[in-house]
């Protein structure tokens, strides 16, 4: 990349930016607030996992995103019979009668894990292990997986049959947890149109790999200011109960709060919100703008919060208000 200094870099960011919204604007409609959240999640090094009912186009707006990246992308449907090395790779016997690896579909830029939460612990501890580590482990051998390496995940919130629940560890390795809602009727009568028709859109790549991974870099050496960071660690911690420092609506409701992974997830996504949007360090409502969808799977409501139906977003507006 040939920048002059970072000034020039974070400018040239905020225009890829502005372009990769306008080309995935050419095929998902609406879901203006989801784009921008996934595309932070993607350049802030984090992935994500999207939770909305059927025919929402989940699956639409990652591969929409891949390709308008120019980014290698495998599409894996988790189902229970779905077994770790049907993912990671398998060895097999070549005709020299020599053990070869073959590499399964993990081996990618970005991974759309369908259905996450329908594939048993075993199959969802070896993707933990990619998130986490970008490896892969195999017949006893490390395997370092390409930069930039991104898993959007997608779960149904109203199908449980079937199902074995995400643990809390890899809830927390995802960085964003995205509800996305019904399109309103304007947007779905567009919906309708393009998809009726013969419409197809022109998609044009606006960034490449290595510019991918030059930007994530760039955002690790963004400063921050003293009171972005307090404020950043304050509202995660204020998530903890049963602290001398808790807040009553947090006893109240919560039974665990957000880890450590929560602070530093506030302000990368911070960082990165404030690149996008054209600014050269974050501020406050940088970090206001990315705290619901990085703490909403990271704290533990009790049985009260349920049954009065108390949402996580809810409370975490009134802690904002409170700090």
């Amino acid at each position: 990349m040939n920048f002059r200094n970072d000034v020039e870099a974070v400018d040239a960011l905020r225009v890829a930016h502005e372009q990769l919204i306008k080309e995935v604007g050419k095929v998902i409609v609406g879901q203006d607030q989801i784009i921008r959240e996934v595309v932070i999640s993607i350049f802030s090094n984090g992935h994500c996992l999207l939770i909305g009912v059927p025919g929402l186009a989940k699956t639409l707006l990652v591969t929409t995103i891949a390709d308008v990246l120019g980014l290698r992308f495998n599409r894996i449907q988790f189902t229970p019979d779905l077994m770790p090395s049907d993912i990671i790779g398998t060895e097999i016997l070549d005709e020299t009668k020599q053990f070869k690896f073959i590499k399964g579909p993990l081996f990618a830029n970005f991974i759309l894990a369908d259905e996450i939460n329908r594939t048993p612990p075993k199959t969802q501890s070896a993707l933990l292990e990619a998130m986490q580590e970008r490896t892969v482990t195999a017949a006893g051998r490390h395997f370092d997986l390409e930069r930039p390496f991104f898993v959007m995940a997608t779960q149904n919130p109203i199908e449980q049959e079937g199902t074995y629940p995400l643990p809390e560890a890899q809830l927390d390795r995802f960085m964003f947890s995205i509800w996305l809602d019904y399109p309103s009727y304007d947007e779905e009568i567009k919906i309708v149109k393009q998809t009726t028709s013969d419409y197809k859109a022109n998609l044009n790549k606006v960034m490449t790999a290595e510019q991918i991974v030059y930007f994530q870099e760039l955002i690790k050496r963004i400063p921050v200011n003293d009171n972005v960071m307090n404020f950043a660690v304050t509202l995660a911690t204020s998530t903890r109960p049963n602290l001398k420092s808790s807040k009553p609506i947090v006893n109240e409701f919560f039974n665990w709060g957000a880890g450590p992974r929560a602070s530093q997830y506030l302000i990368i996504g911070a960082k990165t919100h404030a690149l996008l949007q054209g600014k050269y360090s974050p501020d406050i409502e940088d970090v206001i703008a990315v705290a619901k969808p990085i703490i909403r799977h990271r704290v533990v409501k009790n049985y009260k919060a349920e049954a009065e139906g108390i949402s996580v977003d809810n409370i975490v507006d009134q802690l904002i208000k409170e700090i």
